[in-house]
C-alpha cells in the first residue's frame, strides 16, 4: 500500500527528533578562552586581603604601601594566634611578668625553622593583627618577645582611611 504525503512527512518529523543533537566545539571553545581571559586579568590585582576575624577592628591609617605575604601574628579578645594556629591565651599571657613569653617565643622559633630562606639582616618580618584598643603594655610584650626569636621587621596591620574630600 502506498503512503500517503502527510504519512510520509510525519514520519520524516520524527526521524528528525529522534537523532541526537550536536555540540558546537567552537564555540565552546571561544567561551572558555574568553573566561579564562577574564579570570586572568580580574585575579592580578594590588590589594592583599589579611585574614581578619570581625572581632578584631584595626586603627586607621593613611599609609599607602601594601603589606606583604609575612608570618601573621593575630591578637583576638581571648587568645594568640600564629598563621591560625592558637600559641597561648590572652589571660595567660597578661599572667606572664617576664618580657619573653616561651610559649610564643618556641612557637615563632618553630616558624623561623620552617623557613626556607635565611634570616635577613634586619629580622624576619611578621604582621600583627590586633584589636586597636589593645593595651600597650601587652603590645610590647608580644613585640618584644618577636624580637627575641628574630622577628625584628615588625608590620602593624591597620585599615586603610578613606581619601576625603575628592
Amino acid at each position: 500500500m502506498k503512503e500517503s504525503a502527510r504519512a510520509k512527512r510525519i514520519k520524516r518529523h520524527y526521524k528528525r527528533g529522534k537523532q541526537q543533537s550536536k555540540l558546537n566545539l567552537v564555540s565552546l571553545m571561544d567561551i572558555f578562552t574568553i573566561l579564562v581571559f577574564f579570570l586572568m586579568v580580574n585575579s592580578s590585582s594590588d590589594v592583599q586581603v589579611l585574614n581578619q576575624d570581625n572581632a578584631i577592628k584595626l586603627p586607621e591609617s593613611k599609609a599607602e604601601a601594601p603589606p606583604a605575604d609575612v608570618l601573621a601574628l593575630i591578637v583576638t579578645d581571648d587568645s594568640i594566634l600564629v598563621n591560625g594556629r592558637v600559641v597561648t591565651g590572652l589571660d595567660s599571657f597578661r599572667s606572664f611578668d617576664g618580657k619573653v613569653e616561651p610559649a610564643l617565643q618556641e612557637e615563632l622559633n618553630y616558624q623561623s625553622a620552617r623557613a626556607s630562606s635565611p634570616a635577613p639582616d634586619a629580622g624576619r618580618p611578621i604582621t600583627i593583627l590586633a584589636d586597636r584598643e589593645l593595651p600597650y603594655d601587652l603590645l610590647k610584650k608580644i613585640m618584644s618577645t618577636c624580637v627575641d626569636a628574630g622577628y625584628a621587621s615588625i608590620s602593624l596591620a591597620v585599615n586603610q582611611k578613606p581619601e576625603q574630600g575628592a
